[in-house]
C-alpha cells in the first residue's frame, strides 16, 4: 500500500521539525518535503505532487490565506489548515475552510512543542481524513469578514403564536466539511423555521467564532448554546467546542443543556449525545440531518430518534466531504431520505410545511 505524501508548509522551523516527526512515525504516511513560506510550497508541490499539505494561516511572503486561494483555483488539493487557539486564528481558520482546505488543527500559543506533541494523534487522523476527501475547485471568492448583522434588512419573522409547527425541532450533526454544509443549509432557512440545535466536531474557541459568522449572514438568529437557554423557533444553537450539548424540557419549553462530561466516540462535543437527547426529549417532533463526516458518531442515537418517531434526512456520498457520518447512518437504518446537499434546506421546510399543514416558500 502507497504512503500519504504530505507537504508541511509553515515559517516556524520548530513546527516543521515537529509535524514532519510526527508524521513519519505512522506506517502509512511519510513528510516528502517542507517549505517555509509559500512561494517555496508552490515549487514543491509541483515538483513532488503531495496527497495532502498541511498549511500554515499566517506566513511570510504571502498570507496563507492567499495561497489557498490560489491553491483551490488552479490545482485543489487536500489542506488541512495549522491555526493559533486566538479569536482572529478562529476567523481566519473559518475563511480558509470556506475556501475548500478539509480541516484545522488548532496549534496552543505557548509550549509549542509538547502541545503538538499531544495533538500528534490528532494531527495524523486529520491528514488520513484529508488524504480521502473530495475536494472542488474554488470558483469565486468567498463572502468577505464577518460584520454584524442589520436586522432592519430582515424580513419580519411571525409573532410566536402565528409560528409554523413551534415544537418541531431540526437536529443537525456534522464533522469534516460540516461547516460549510451546515452554512449552506441555514442561510436558505425562513426567519420562522423551526428551533435547530446542532452539534458540529469542533474545538473550544472555534465555535463562537463560527456561530457569528453564521449569524450574519443567516435569516434566523444563530448563537453557541449556553446552559439553561430556551430553545426557541427562529433560532439555531451550536454546541460549544469543548462541551457536551444536549436538549431536556422545563415544563412547555424545551432548553438547552451544556456540561463538562467526559467525550463520547472520542468527541466533545459528539453528536450522540445531542442525538440521545433528541430521542429521549423530542420523539416525532424532531427531524434528523446528518450531515459529511468521518466516523460513526451520532449513528446509533441518530437510529433511536428513528425509533422514536422523528423523519430523518442525510448528506449524499457525492456532496459529501468525507462519506462517513451519514454512511453509517444509513447502514444503521436511521434515514428516511438521502439528499444532495444544496436540497435539504428545501426538503427540511417542507416536511415542516407538510407537519404543521401551511406551505413555506423557500
Amino acid at each position: 500500500m502507497s504512503k500519504i505524501k504530505v507537504v508541511v508548509v509553515d515559517d516556524s522551523a520548530l513546527v516543521r521539525s515537529l509535524l514532519s516527526e510526527i508524521i513519519n512515525k505512522q506506517p502509512d504516511m511519510e513528510c516528502i518535503g517542507t517549505a517555509n513560506d509559500p512561494l517555496q510550497a508552490r515549487e514543491m508541490i509541483r515538483e513532488l505532487n503531495p496527497d495532502v499539505i498541511t498549511l500554515d494561516v499566517e506566513m511570510p511572503k504571502m498570507d496563507g490565506l492567499e495561497f489557498l486561494s490560489r491553491l483551490m483555483r488552479l490545482r485543489p488539493m487536500p489542506v488541512v489548515m495549522v491555526s493559533t487557539l486566538t479569536e482572529q486564528g478562529a476567523d481566519t481558520t473559518l475563511r480558509a475552510l470556506e475556501m475548500g482546505a478539509v480541516d484545522f488543527v488548532a496549534k496552543p500559543r505557548i509550549g509549542v512543542a509538547s502541545g503538538l506533541q499531544a495533538l500528534g494523534d490528532e494531527i495524523v487522523e486529520k491528514i488520513r481524513i484529508a488524504s480521502k476527501a473530495r475536494v472542488s475547485r474554488l470558483v469565486a471568492p468567498p463572502p468577505s469578514p464577518t460584520v454584524p448583522r442589520d436586522d432592519s434588512q430582515q424580513p419580519p419573522a411571525r409573532p410566536i403564536g402565528m409560528r409554523l409547527s413551534t415544537e418541531k425541532v431540526i437536529c443537525i450533526g456534522a464533522s469534516t466539511g460540516g461547516t460549510e454544509a451546515i452554512k449552506e443549509i441555514l442561510v436558505e432557512l425562513p426567519a420562522d423555521s423551526p428551533a435547530i440545535v446542532i452539534t458540529q466536531h469542533m474545538p473550544a474557541g472555534f465555535t463562537t467564532s463560527f456561530a457569528a459568522r453564521l449569524d450574519s449572514l443567516c435569516k434566523i438568529r444563530v448563537c453557541e448554546a449556553s446552559d439553561g437557554q430556551r430553545i426557541l423557533p427562529g433560532h439555531a444553537y451550536i454546541a460549544p467546542g469543548g462541551k457536551q450539548f444536549h436538549i431536556a424540557r422545563s415544563g412547555a419549553n424545551y432548553v438547552a443543556v451544556v456540561d463538562d462530561s467526559p467525550p463520547v466516540n472520542r468527541h466533545k462535543p459528539s453528536v450522540e449525545v445531542l442525538f440521545k437527547s433528541c430521542a429521549r426529549v423530542l420523539g416525532p417532533n424532531a427531524i434528523g440531518v446528518m450531515l459529511t463526516g468521518m466516523g460513526a458518531d451520532g449513528a446509533t442515537a441518530m437510529k433511536e430518534m428513528r425509533d422514536a418517531g422523528s423523519y430523518n434526512f442525510a448528506q449524499d456520498e457525492a456532496s459529501c466531504i468525507v462519506f462517513g457520518m451519514p454512511k453509517m447512518a444509513i447502514q444503521a437504518g436511521a434515514v428516511h431520505e438521502v439528499l444532495p446537499l444544496k436540497s435539504i434546506a428545501k426538503a427540511l421546510m417542507e416536511k415542516v410545511s407538510s407537519a404543521g399543514g401551511v406551505r413555506h416558500r423557500i
